[in-house]
């Protein structure tokens, strides 16, 4: 019970900090009045998750008799323990799927003033199924505006908070490293060179018209990927290889970006430090094709393979044991996560945290089973970063980019991640 209050007094100071930061240096950042409210409010609300999350994910004797039926230590137990384990996920993606429904509404009246919340479903709906209006109607430039505008990129962040959180969580279960994500191996960076090449020297590949940039971020955001594949392989190197190999070649493609940066003009370095921080901004039809195809095929075949997730979270020797060739599981899922990743940021950037944290959130609530994990962490990916967007466009007169809101959604429950990690090594 102590361990508990300790936490929770914890996760109160570092989002206490947060919140006192965020209320000196708001006001000086920006004109809105009610940037510093938003963000405030926003700060309690995810302080209130964080701790109902520890307070639920505490063995307490009402959880084990609500969702753990008793066992005998028997196959019987067993399979009892892991039906209730499977019932919460069923609820908790469900529960995931109706907020996302709603912050999705949420996120599409945001820009306009035409449609209400309450009349938005309605309009979309009308849409599907061929309604046209007058030119005349107000709901004609609404329905435009919704349709051709706010859709696209909420349709966008659905999957880019699937892929990220399910990149996130198989990257975690393959490296077993509990602060891994995508961009451990160096896919971000490479991403942001690729743009740097596009914008700063003009090198892209002509046949892709108009995609230049965004072939230039996939291509680039491939290379560092599979480097660290390929050094792995030929070096036999462990996960702690991999690590290191994909850190190494991060800090060398972010160096060489840095130096395309001096060498850029002002207007070419603000449109690359967008791609730094990611956005979600200028989303449209044509971009959420790619991005679709890469993150259901991706994520498919990675939920197919969760048993063999299962069996590499046992450890080499055992999953070797096993009959599984871990060298090429391995190769294999990291390029999948690699091709999902890439397939994302190369139309918004670099959102950080969210491969991360979603897993360990996941893992709280429905165990470490990779069947589990995997469909409730895309679950939680999409709300958060619906979270997120709305947070960026209403906190300030000016649209924030999405990442700079994640980062610092993430940045605390981070630190608290490291804190927790040190406390389980030590004791």
């Amino acid at each position: 019970m102590n361990s508990i209050r300790l936490r929770i007094v914890a996760v109160l100071v570092v989002f206490a900090i947060t919140a006192i930061l965020g209320y000196v240096s708001l006001p000086r950042l920006v004109d809105s009045g009610n940037a510093v409210l938003y963000f405030e409010s926003s700060i309690i609300s995810l302080m209130c998750i964080v701790v109902g999350c520890m307070i639920y994910a505490d063995r307490n004797d009402w959880k084990r008799r609500l969702f753990a039926p008793e066992g005998d230590g028997t196959s019987d137990g067993f399979i009892r323990s892991y039906r209730s384990y499977r019932r919460r996920s069923v609820l908790f993606i469900v529960a995931m799927a109706v907020l996302a429904l709603i912050l999705a509404g949420v996120s599409v009246t945001l820009g306009q003033k035409l449609v209400t919340f309450a009349q938005v479903y309605q309009l979309i709906c009308d849409h599907i199924c061929g309604v046209t209006y007058d030119r005349t109607d107000p709901l004609f430039l609404a329905d435009i505006l919704v349709w051709d505008v706010n859709i696209p990129r909420a349709v966008a962040t659905a999957v880019a908070g699937c892929s990220l959180a399910i990149g996130g969580a198989a990257m975690q279960s393959v490296i077993k490293n509990p602060l891994a994500d995508p961009y451990t191996t160096g896919i971000s960076s490479g991403a942001v060179l690729g743009v740097s090449v596009c914008m700063v020297l003009g090198i892209t590949v002509q046949a892709v018209g108009g995609y230049g940039l965004v072939f230039n971020a996939f291509l680039f955001s491939l290379i560092p990927a599979f480097l660290m594949i390929f050094i792995a392989r030929i070096s036999h190197g462990s996960v702690v290889t991999i690590i290191l190999v994909g850190t190494a070649i991060s800090y060398i493609f972010s160096s060489v970006t840095t130096i395309l940066m001096l060498l850029a003009d002002e207007t070419t370095m603000d449109s690359i430090f967008v791609w730094e921080v990611g956005s979600l901004n200028g989303m449209t039809w044509t971009n959420v094709p790619i991005m679709f195809v890469f993150t259901a095929v991706c994520s498919v075949i990675l939920y197919l393979m969760s048993n063999k997730l299962n069996l590499l979270m046992m450890g080499d020797n055992d999953a070797k044991a096993l009959g599984l060739n871990i060298n090429n599981f391995r190769t294999v899922c990291l390029v999948l996560i690699a091709l999902m990743t890439a397939a994302v940021i190369s139309f918004t950037g670099i959102i950080g945290f969210l491969g991360l944290l979603c897993p360990h959130i996941v893992r709280m609530i429905v165990g470490s089973d990779s069947r589990l994990v995997i469909p409730s962490a895309a679950a939680l990916g999409t709300v958060i970063l619906f979270l997120a967007d709305i947070v960026s466009r209403t906190a300030a007169t000016k649209a924030m980019p999405v990442g700079v809101v994640m980062s610092f959604i993430g940045g605390p429950l981070f630190l608290l991640l490291v804190l927790k990690m040190r406390r389980e090594v030590i004791g």
